[in-house]
């Protein structure tokens, strides 16, 4: 009953309109007075953050703030795919004739999780990275991997929670959510990067000014409040680490496997 209860609430709260009037406020000036708050309230190292709690004019500046410059160390050996973001990893593994298995007891479809892109063959025997950012995390979204952004889609969709309630009991949320995909182009591999919306973020956005050539580690997007990332791999091309595996915390910048071109 109580499930029940929480679902049909976050299916009530989970509306656009809600989502702008919270992402307004967190640009307003009135949010300043909670920033410290806030970072309190989820542990927040303020001690890794580019300025000082009083230098942030909103709660929404604070919170896709930057690091300070050499914080996060990045994997340069050029077959090093490192993680985008600072996240835990709650999904990890081969994807099975076009079905990503088993994220929170719920299995995916590359088709659906990318809209049905003619890109999606590409990935159908690839594999696949599942990485949530809560709300104590860094926001930032870096580039995995040197290349070229062959393509980017915004795919317009729910806000529904992507925290382990969400994943677990709400309906195919990966695939429901408001993304924002990118495909880079590492040599002859492809990695396709979704990041995925969430409750209460008002959006996803790019990094401007927008350039297709990228440098690992470089910025990509940021959230506005948190969410997750699904890296997903051609067949063939990606290695992962030996401990890659649900439950594991890793770093923007740190390798999580072997990228090389079929």
């Amino acid at each position: 009953m109580t499930k029940w209860l929480l679902r049909s609430m976050t299916e009530l709260s989970s509306r656009k309109w809600i989502s702008r009037v919270t992402g307004r406020f967190a640009q307003s000036p009135a949010s300043r007075r909670f920033i410290p708050r806030f970072a309190r309230m989820y542990g927040i190292r303020v001690e890794e953050a580019e300025k000082r709690l009083e230098e942030y004019s909103t709660l929404n500046d604070f919170f896709t703030r930057r690091l300070k410059i050499g914080l996060r160390a990045i994997d340069n050996d050029p077959e090093a795919l490192v993680s985008p973001v600072d996240a835990l990893i709650t999904g990890a593994g081969e994807i099975k004739s076009g079905t990503i298995l088993n994220v929170k007891g719920q299995d995916y479809t590359v088709e659906e999780l990318l809209n049905r892109s003619p890109r999606t063959e590409n990935y159908k025997n690839g594999y696949f990275i599942v990485l949530y950012l809560s709300p104590t995390d860094y926001h930032r979204i870096h580039t995995p991997v040197d290349g070229t952004i062959v393509e980017r889609e915004h795919i317009a969709g729910k806000v529904y929670p992507v925290n382990e309630f969400g994943l677990r009991h709400m309906r195919r949320v990966l695939s429901r959510n408001e993304r924002l995909i990118t495909y880079i182009r590492h040599a002859h591999a492809e990695t396709a990067v979704v990041k995925v919306g969430a409750m209460n973020v008002s959006s996803i956005k790019y990094v401007e000014p927008l350039h297709d050539k990228v440098t690992k580690g470089e910025e990509l997007a940021y959230f506005e409040f948190g969410s997750t990332v699904v890296l997903l791999t051609e067949e063939g091309t990606f290695f992962p680490r030996g401990d890659l595996q649900t439950g594991l915390k890793v770093k923007m910048g740190e390798r999580i496997g072997t990228i090389v071109s079929r």
